[in-house]
């Protein structure tokens, strides 16, 4: 199978999936550079008790251990929701050149949905692809959501 966005976005679906497995709002993560994986994580704000254990933040702090360094140069991030503030925040800092996600957050998404950070004079921008698995990720999401209810 190809590597391409989708192949690595089901990866993130299924970190999505033991999230929600753990009792965790499905949502997951996983880094590339260079067509191969760097890290991949899933949310555990209830099994860690920490507002900021965000896949997107556990992958980011994974992939720079894994790299040696804070700057995230030639990496794609891809996870299954649109970031929020904080998460936006970390990729910035980060210098991630790219990020593909699924579903938008109408809620709290920086990257389209509430505002956009690539809209603000922030010292880096970051490339967004948003769409790619988005039904499935939006399906994880209502499931979970509705069994919680």
């Amino acid at each position: 199978m190809e590597r391409n966005d989708e192949y690595w976005m089901r990866i993130a679906l299924d970190e999505a999936r033991l999230a929600a497995e753990a009792g965790e709002v499905p949502v997951g993560a996983v880094l590339v550079r260079g067509g191969e994986e760097i890290a991949r994580a899933h949310n555990l704000r209830e099994t860690d008790r920490m507002a900021t254990a965000h896949a997107e933040l556990l992958v980011i702090e994974a992939g720079c251990r894994a790299l040696g360094g804070w700057r995230l140069a030639d990496c794609t991030l891809y996870v299954t929701l649109e970031p929020c503030p904080m998460c936006g925040g970390a990729m910035v800092n980060a210098r991630l050149p790219r990020l593909v996600y699924a579903a938008k957050d109408p809620r709290a998404g920086v990257y389209g949905s509430v505002l956009n950070y690539n809209a603000l004079p922030f010292n880096h921008r970051v490339d967004v692809t948003h769409g790619v698995c988005a039904d499935e990720s939006l399906a994880l999401l209502r499931a979970f959501f509705a069994r919680r209810r």
